[in-house]
């Protein structure tokens, strides 16, 4: 396509509407509108099939900003392609009630597939999107009908890849074979504070190709044509992803800022923005100024993305009146909707003292899910063996073609995109960003799986999916100082709590093998956020629910387990493992002559969410004494215990020790024997008062 007169327009329209937003709001990033805006405007206008009258068309190309600084020019984009975002938004960038947030918001913003701006998660959630794509067409594709074939595009910036996680996405994807993943990489050389040669020597490129990427080159990135040819090349490439770097010049056409790490994270400054203009043969006023060629041509582009989704749509039916059983598993994995009577699949299981560690638990009932719900799809940080979360005869997901590994005996099930074991390697931040671009596409109920101190190398990750609402399950297993040997860098400690502050995100850490049952199902029918499920290492009883609360309570958040008679006098409290032990030593205190309640509370944050009432019902004030046990820190439980002298936290402020789980939760004083020392001071003070 030849660049015409209207084809500037259009990019001087994107970068001064991203710039005028910025200077009203005197707040953001114009760097990467000015510079990136041709090669956007080209990705957007001759290659992105998209249709914004339809933006959950499930068959559309995703676009990713990496970038997600240069937000104003993603704003830009979604105004004139008629994404429901008004001008009057765009003018309100960054203020309170705007769509236009800071840094692009999903799904606050329609057209904004992913949340971004922390550097590099946008390039990883691009991958969960193109293993998606490549996954749902190995399943739904046949020989004579193909409904899933779009492409995953992202825009990065130096700083994303300079970011960890960019490199462990990166790798990955190129091992996959990903040739349906295209990344323009806006090479400025410029960072916030300076130029990157202040931090960085490397060959970006070089990088990438040595990780089974292809790697095109463009010299100038305002050659309109040159970017649209490297695009057409990268399109061609079926068995690798494309980098296509882009250089460009960071605030272009700014007078004084331009090239320089001041245009990057500031206003231009009315006077610097005017001059930018009049040099582009741009009318200064009236500001936010859309010249109707500008606007015609992007309604042509709507129209030719009208006409891409109504051909889709015709396929469809056709796929539909040929394949209905297929067709409508798929439509109805994209819609986000379950099978009807899923969970009857699901076990249930004997009361047992010995028991089962609930990781093993989460295996047996995960083989049960994944046989009826053939969009659970996942894998762990090469822990498989550890966690006990590969689908068993599912298949391995790998580019076809690949030689099987050592643990396809072992998984069974086809080898290729079909499988849905995914083997993330030990890259625990890709891979919590990959399953957060999963969840984002659409049609899959991605998984993650590592141990629970390692959560904090996925803590950006888990943060946003909490943040856009990522239907995402993260497990974690060896939950606590109970992991035994392996010592303080493998006990978490704090890591629960940390979880459990951030908002919108549910954390279930079950007591037993049917409470684990429960909190899978609420995991799989939370649709609208995320939930981390917590598993222990080692063996726990298997509770006896003829003589205690059914396991369903779960779902409340926390439950009466056990009273040993009417009007307790003392309550204990836990979850995980140290449920065991406080019903064990709940039954001493009962033996004695006390009146015990025991409350298994498996999620703070299911609790919250129930009514006052049946909340006062579980922990009635009435009962003043209370003790609560956690084999970690104690921040957080004194909003369910109270502070005062009637009350005691058992729990571990400190950092673990080398030996055996069971003698270093005794040592710590996480114990049924420590429990009732402790009953016995409250309830002798309590007779003494």
């Amino acid at each position: 396509m030849i660049t015409s007169q209207v084809d500037h327009s259009c990019v001087h329209a994107l970068r001064f509407l991203s710039c005028d937003a910025i200077e009203q709001a005197r707040s953001g990033h114009p760097g990467l509108p000015l510079g990136a805006a041709p090669m956007a405007y080209v990705l957007w206008t001759r290659h992105l099939r998209h249709h914004p009258a339809a933006p959950d068309w499930a068959d559309r190309d995703r676009f990713v900003l990496s970038a997600g600084h240069g937000s104003a020019l993603l704003y830009s984009l979604l105004v004139l392609s008629g994404y429901g975002l008004t001008l009057d938004e765009l003018r309100a960038f960054r203020q309170w009630g705007s769509r236009a947030a800071g840094h692009p918001e999903s799904p606050l913003c329609p057209g904004v597939e992913v949340t971004t701006g922390p550097l590099g998660q946008g390039l990883a959630n691009a991958v969960g999107m193109a293993i998606a794509e490549r996954h749902l067409a190995a399943r739904y594709n046949t020989g004579s009908h193909t409904v899933v074939d779009h492409y995953t595009y992202a825009l990065v910036g130096d700083g994303c890849l300079m970011e960890g996680v960019s490199y462990e996405a990166a790798a990955l994807a190129g091992h996959l074979g990903l040739g349906k993943l295209i990344v323009l990489f806006d090479s400025n050389r410029i960072s916030l504070a300076g130029s990157t040669s202040l931090t960085t020597s490397e060959d970006t490129g070089a990088r990438f190709a040595a990780a089974g990427w292809q790697v095109l080159k463009v010299d100038d990135g305002e050659e309109l044509q040159a970017i649209d040819d490297a695009i057409t090349v990268a399109k061609q490439q079926t068995d690798k992803p494309t980098l296509i770097e882009v250089s460009t010049v960071i605030g272009h056409g700014a007078p004084t800022k331009q090239g320089s790490f001041k245009a990057h994270g500031s206003p231009l400054g009315a006077e610097e923005l005017d001059a930018a203009k009049k040099a582009a043969g741009w009318p200064v006023e009236p500001r936010f100024f859309v010249p109707d060629d500008v606007r015609q041509l992007f309604a042509s582009v709507g129209e030719k993305g009208k006409k891409l989704h109504e051909e889709w749509l015709e396929r469809f039916s056709l796929y539909e009146a040929e394949l209905p059983a297929l067709a409508g598993d798929f439509r109805r994995r994209m819609q986000g909707k379950l099978p009807q009577g899923w969970d009857k699949a699901l076990p249930k299981f004997e009361p047992d003292a010995k028991g089962l560690a609930t990781r093993k638990a989460s295996e047996t009932i995960m083989q049960a899910a994944g046989a009826v719900l053939p969009e659970l799809f996942g894998g762990s940080a090469d822990l498989d063996p550890s966690t006990f979360t590969w689908l068993k005869e599912k298949g391995d997901f790998q580019r076809p073609g690949a030689v099987p590994g050592d643990l396809q005996g072992a998984v069974g099930g086809p080898w290729g995109y079909e499988g849905r074991n995914l083997h993330y390697g030990v890259r625990e931040h890709a891979m919590g960003s990959i399953a957060n671009g999963l969840a984002a596409h659409g049609g899959l109920i991605p998984y993650t799986a590592t141990f629970l101190v390692f959560s904090d190398y996925m803590r950006p990750a888990i943060r946003l999916a909490a943040l856009s609402r990522y239907p995402v399950v993260f497990i974690f297993t060896h939950d606590s100082v109970g992991v035994g040997e392996d010592g303080p860098t493998h006990q978490p400690i704090e890591q629960i709590a940390t979880l459990r502050a951030i908002p919108n995100l549910t954390v279930i850490r079950p007591a037993d093998a049917n409470e684990v049952a429960v909190s899978w199902q609420i995991a799989i029918e939370q649709r609208n956020a995320p939930t981390v499920l917590v598993f222990s290492r080692q063996a726990l009883p298997t509770i006896d629910r003829t003589q205690c609360g059914a396991a369903n309570g779960t779902r409340r958040g926390a439950y009466v387990l056990w009273d040993s008679a009417p009007a307790p006098e003392i309550l204990l409290m836990a979850s995980g493992s140290e449920v065991a032990v406080i019903l064990d030593a709940a039954q001493t205190l009962a033996n004695e002559g006390h009146r015990v309640r025991v409350v298994s509370m498996p999620s703070w944050e299911l609790f919250e969410h129930q009514p006052e009432s049946y909340r006062r019902e579980v922990l009635p004030e009435r009962i003043g004494l209370r003790i609560a046990v956690e084999a970690g820190i104690r921040m957080g439980w004194e909003r369910y215990t109270g502070v005062g002298p009637k009350q005691r936290m058992l729990s571990i402020d400190r950092f673990g020790a080398s030996a055996p789980g069971p003698e270093v939760m005794k040592q710590l004083g996480i114990s049924p024997e420590a429990v009732v020392t402790a009953a016995h001071s409250l309830l002798m003070q309590e007779a003494s008062s």
